[in-house]
């Protein structure tokens, strides 16, 4: 086989690689990101592809995050006619944030001029060719035995063995922080000669379960004492479900006062009604919870608001209340306007609870920012700004060796990518010293024979 990295390399976002077999004659991708920083699409998600769209047979997707999957409709505008394969949750979700991407791209191409990446009829397009199949469902694809394993991360997740020509080798994709809230735990690594893995907190370690709770629940309580506003910015997909889960918890054991929560992103309601079609998903406990009749995505005092109208009237609502909006990096969506609203405010916060990249306006704002531009104004930021890093949905540094630990004999080299340069060349320097499996760190373009 041959591999070239045309996305993840020494950056977080935009995931891509390219597989080919010996002759050149069967090229499969696995996954097809969006480039995301400062920008909710960057400058080069514009360029043309550095392969033939055409001659892409087919994609294997690990999850349904955009910066896995949106470029998938320019893939397809551009020549691409193939199949698309990942788990059927993965799918689901894949058109809905593919359809609200679409729209978070327009508004930012007429807001800053530049043309348009896709419309919604190449997402439409794209899912015409998608195919759901389970885990440890074999695809035999040419030369290419292609399978899903649970990831752990986000449901319906998956990294994927694929084998050619006795050679096998794995794609995280990125795996889960577990144990996690509702999903299962991420699966072994099965036998493979060569590794993909993430790095997105190769160089860290998260808090743990409990820390992560009581950390949510100070940030309410200082909230209310102050008679301020709590603004988290959240990921739609797993970290606003995640956040459910935990609030559903401190409300029912009484951990935290009563005041208004509301979910003011009409994407994570979406998701979350797709939560609910595939609670096959969901871990034993959280399982056996829906059996005694908890519903553990909703809970007295829990307002959704779909449309505009319903995110206007929020601020009719007296503080102290929550307020959970997207995008989880403050580079769109609705958040933008609470943090307008509320970054001022010396008695309000803002809960950073998930991966800021570099660029991103969240970052900005983990890093001490004293002012931000928020729809063309400087907004000065008054408000605490807190971070709980064990809400992350990625593994943390030490989840991702024990990961790889098991395989620590057989594995011939390990690729590190998927996440900025410290944090890569951490992780990588772990695995050399601490497993003595051989590790690169590849080069954009940069391609590999197997």
């Amino acid at each position: 086989m041959k591999l070239t990295f045309y996305g993840g390399a020494r950056t977080v976002t935009g995931s891509s690689y390219l597989l080919e077999t010996k002759n050149g004659k069967t090229k499969i991708l696995i996954d097809c990101g969006l480039h995301q920083g400062s920008n909710f699409a960057e400058r080069q998600n514009f360029d043309p592809f550095p392969y033939d769209p055409k001659e892409i047979q087919a994609v294997f997707v690990t999850h349904a995050h955009i910066d896995h999957t949106g470029l998938l409709p320019k893939l397809y505008k551009d020549g691409f006619r193939g199949k698309i394969f990942s788990t059927p949750a993965t799918r689901d979700f894949s058109e809905f944030l593919l359809l609200d991407s679409e729209h978070l791209l327009s508004e930012e191409a007429n807001r800053e001029r530049k043309p348009v990446l896709y419309t919604q009829e190449d997402v439409e397009a794209v899912m015409r060719h998608w195919e759901g199949v389970e885990y440890h469902q074999k695809i035999d694809w040419d030369t290419f035995k292609i399978e899903f394993f649970d990831a752990g991360h986000i449901l319906g997740s998956a990294f994927i063995r694929v084998e050619s020509d006795g050679q096998s080798v794995v794609f995280s994709g990125d795996l889960g922080n577990s144990p996690a809230p509702i999903i299962n735990p991420t699966e072994e690594l099965p036998e493979a000669d060569y590794c993909l893995i993430e790095s997105a907190y190769g160089d860290r370690i998260h808090e743990d379960v409990s820390a992560r709770r009581e950390m949510l629940e100070d940030a309410i309580e200082d909230t209310v004492r102050s008679r301020g506003v709590l603004v988290i910015p959240a990921f739609a997909m797993e970290r606003t479900q995640q956040l459910l889960y935990e609030l559903n918890d401190l409300i029912e054991n009484g951990r935290i006062p009563k005041i208004p929560i509301y979910i003011d992103s009409p994407l994570a309601i979406k998701l979350t009604e797709v939560y609910r079609k595939y609670h096959k998903y969901f871990n034993r406990g959280t399982s056996d919870l829906i059996k005694g009749g908890d519903d553990v995505l909703n809970f007295k005092g829990l307002t959704f608001t779909p449309t505009t109208e319903d995110s206007k009237r929020i601020n009719d609502v007296p503080a102290p209340k929550v307020i959970i909006a997207g995008s989880g990096m403050s580079n769109g969506g609705r958040v933008l306007h609470h943090e307008f609203r509320y970054l001022p405010d010396p008695k309000s916060m803002l809960l950073l609870v998930g991966y800021q990249a570099e660029g991103s306006m969240g970052r900005q704002l983990l890093e001490g920012a004293k002012a931000v531009r928020i729809f063309g104004e400087e907004v000065p930021v008054h408000a605490k700004v807190r971070m709980i890093s064990g809400y992350s949905a990625h593994a943390d540094q030490p989840r991702l060796l024990d990961w790889l630990a098991t395989r620590k004999i057989t594995l011939k080299k390990v690729f590190v990518v998927q996440g900025d340069e410290g944090a890569t060349a951490a992780l990588a320097k772990k695995i050399n010293d601490e497993l003595v499996i051989h590790t690169e760190i590849p080069e954009y373009k940069e391609e590999v024979e197997l």
